[in-house]
């Protein structure tokens, strides 16, 4: 006789262990094979294969915590809990000798689950970076929207900026909304890791993005921004999904999703950003704005669509943040009109993809088209991370999109000679009185916007 188990309970880790050794002493006293897949902190061990499932006898699942039991249609089936599984080994794996255990059937319902599941797994890259986004969008939007109520409210432009007095009220809100803000990349990071690797990825994940985000740990002005998040996640997952598979002494398995793993894979993906890839980033920034200060002699339009092309590429990574930063400094030498279209071009990604989401419904998941409402509230005020939901999810399609609109309400702005005399963007620098030329002013953002939302929904599919 063949049987296979799983054994699994909520913290994953002794009593799914002690539960497996139990049934395989079980079963070798019994004369039975038997193979055991645990479902611990450190994830599948030992999974089950269709082939193996198929020429069993029985199954037996012994878990204090849901199983997906689609596997095992047609086959009898015992579900206890994790304690019969340490107690009472030979007792259930003896009930499949008398033949009273009934066989598992499912509801279409489950079926159409398991197959949805299936398919989903055919785009494993998708999958995980589907995570990742799914549980940083409300720190996007919490982040994001008290961000831009205090700056629209408490926010009072100075030589420096749109900056919010220290004394008021509005300081302290902004301040949680940054707080906010700060962990958006982290958490994007550590749920892709955790999606590829269980909950030994969540923690090199997470750090890997806060590196990722934070340019000073490799000497750089800005950090990788979402897309150095992307790239820590899937190091993070994968390195600890690979140590996973190490062959260890039985008394270290306990320590290794809690300590060993995560230790080692943060140390992995820290080096990685601090020696690796950290360099590069800081020589490119150097490099763009080297090549942005050489521009000023040349064509305005071809120099407004370098930056509006930069600004929402990787919206407030680095890239942007040289552009930025590039505009600021030219205020400081009088030349106001650069700032004025890379204000323009700052709020055209969040308000574009929230017009998108309100012009075609089909195109969008319900968590999306709330993010829609967020991204243009942020954009306002300009905000352009409130675009980066979308762009995690479909990069290839929303980032040209989003390009080509900023692109589109910088050269209007340049050749409108709309100035801006504070280092901020979005409508509401006009607002406040910082623009000169306001109309054209949005004129430019309108465009930008109606280009992006109609660009992303043509290349954009209907969700199923």
């Amino acid at each position: 006789m063949k049987v296979l188990a799983i054994t699994s309970c909520p913290n994953g880790i002794a009593h799914t262990y002690m539960a497996a050794e139990s049934l395989r002493k079980a079963g070798e006293a019994l004369g039975v094979e038997i193979k055991v897949e645990t479902q611990g902190s450190i994830g599948v061990e030992n999974e089950l294969t269709s082939e193996e499932i198929q020429t069993a006898d029985g199954i037996i699942i012994a878990a204090d915590k849901n199983v997906d039991k689609s596997r095992f249609v047609g086959k009898p089936l015992i579900e206890t809990g994790v304690q019969d599984g340490i107690h009472k080994a030979q007792e259930l794996i003896k009930k499949f000798e008398t033949g009273n255990v009934e066989v598992y059937e499912e509801s279409r319902a489950t079926v159409e689950e398991g197959k949805a599941e299936r398919k989903s797994q055919q785009n494993a890259f998708y999958r995980h970076l589907m995570n990742g986004v799914s549980y940083m969008i409300p720190f996007v939007a919490v982040g994001g929207l008290l961000i831009a109520l205090s700056l629209a409210i408490g926010g009072v432009p100075t030589d420096s900026g749109l900056q919010i007095p220290k004394d008021s009220v509005w300081k302290q809100i902004n301040d949680v909304g940054v707080a906010g803000f700060t962990f958006m990349v982290p958490i994007l990071a550590g749920f892709i890791a955790m999606s590829i690797a269980d909950r030994p990825g969540l923690a090199p994940g997470m750090i890997g993005g806060y590196i990722a985000a934070n340019g000073s740990f490799y000497g750089s002005a800005a950090g990788a921004g979402f897309l150095g998040g992307i790239l820590a996640g899937f190091v993070a997952g994968y390195v600890a999904k690979w140590i996973k598979t190490w062959k260890v002494p039985q008394m270290i398995q306990p320590v290794m999703p809690i300590l060993i793993i995560p230790l080692l894979a943060s140390i992995v993906v820290a080096s990685l950003f601090i020696f690796v890839v950290g360099a590069p980033i800081a020589s490119i920034m150097s490099w763009l704005t080297t090549f942005l200060n050489g521009m000023q002699g040349a064509s305005s339009v071809i120099l407004a669509l370098i930056l509006g092309a930069m600004i929402a590429f990787d919206m407030g990574g680095p890239v942007n943040k040289v552009a930025f930063l590039f505009g600021a400094s030219m205020i400081g030498q009088g030349n106001v009109q650069i700032m004025g279209a890379i204000a323009a071009a700052i709020c055209v990604p969040p308000i574009g993809m929230g017009v998108a989401t309100l012009l075609n419904k089909r195109k969008y998941e319900k968590a999306e088209r709330e993010a829609g409402k967020a991204a243009i509230a942020m954009g306002l005020v300009g905000i352009t991370e409130g675009a980066i939901p979308f762009a995690a999810k479909d990069p290839l399609r929303v980032i040209p999109s989003i390009m080509v609109g900023s692109m589109v309400a910088t050269v209007i702005v340049m050749l409108s000679h709309v100035g801006n005399n504070v280092p901020h963007g979005g409508a509401i620098v006009a607002v406040l009185g910082a623009i000169s030329h306001p109309i054209m002013y949005f004129v430019g953002i309108i465009a930008g916007v109606i280009v992006t939302a109609l660009m992303v929904n043509v290349l954009k599919k209907n969700i199923s």
